[in-house]
């Protein structure tokens, strides 16, 4: 990357940061497995309250769990002096991943599809099965569970979710370190304010049924809006490049 590239990319606006995060929250990969988890827990923890608190302790740990990964990826970078390569490895993927977006807009799911881990959701579905059952004897172990199915998902989501993730970390690489670590906290501060809003329909009394009804019949327009601002981000990075 030539040097102007990496004075220009060093000052990533917060308008992009705010936006690729955006876009990585509505994907529908986030919202189905955060609408089926809301679900099992309004059913588990018996009352809105535990609801709540539950719903916060798994947001909260996927805040955590993905941040802790954008910054070992960042360090690591840094640290064997890969920056440049991570950048433009970012900047192919999120264009390759942006047309597999828009791609899914007219033809969902058929093809190559940016998707969960294989077996994913259905591992998510038998733990928290298997869990439901010592849950019974065991009430207070729901809040242990929220914060292991956190963990879980976030890995679990990374092959559907993650592309505009590393484009901004690309992004931050080609800066100084010291000033990509704040916005990366910002990032995923705004990653997880939609999920604070699906938090607050459930405990206001809005199905999970009804919710996920919504994201089926969105999804498409949520696919095409992640593809159009991966592709947008991904030719933006090499201009910078340039």
């Amino acid at each position: 990357m030539s040097i102007g590239g990496r004075i220009m990319a060093s000052q990533l606006t917060i308008g992009i940061v705010i936006a690729a995060a955006l876009a990585d929250s509505i994907n529908p990969c986030v919202f189905g497995v955060l609408i089926f988890l809301m679900g099992y827990m309004l059913t588990a923890f018996k009352s809105k309250a535990r609801l709540l608190i539950g719903g916060l302790i798994y947001i909260a740990t996927v805040y955590v769990t993905y941040f802790l990964i954008g910054l070992g990826i960042l360090s690591a970078a840094y640290s064997a002096n890969l920056t440049n390569s991570l950048y433009m490895v970012a900047a192919v993927i999120a264009i390759l991943a942006g047309i597999l977006e828009v791609k899914d807009f007219f033809w969902y799911g058929k093809g190559p599809s940016l998707q969960i881990m294989p077996g994913g959701a259905e591992r998510i579905k038998k733990y928290t099965y298997k869990f439901s059952k010592f849950n019974d004897k065991h009430p207070a172990f729901n809040m242990v569970l929220a914060v292991g199915l956190g963990v879980l998902v976030v890995f679990v989501e990374l092959p559907c979710t993650g592309a505009p993730y590393l484009a901004i970390i690309g992004l931050l690489a080609s800066g100084e370190y010291s000033n990509g670590v704040p916005l990366l906290l910002f990032y995923n501060l705004i990653f997880i304010l939609p999920l604070l809003v699906i938090l607050g329909l459930v405990y206001t009394g809005k199905a999970s049924k009804q919710l996920e009804a919504w994201r089926k019949k969105h999804r498409g327009l949520m696919r095409l809006f992640i593809g159009i601002f991966l592709l947008a981000l991904g030719t933006y990075m090499f201009w910078l490049a340039s």
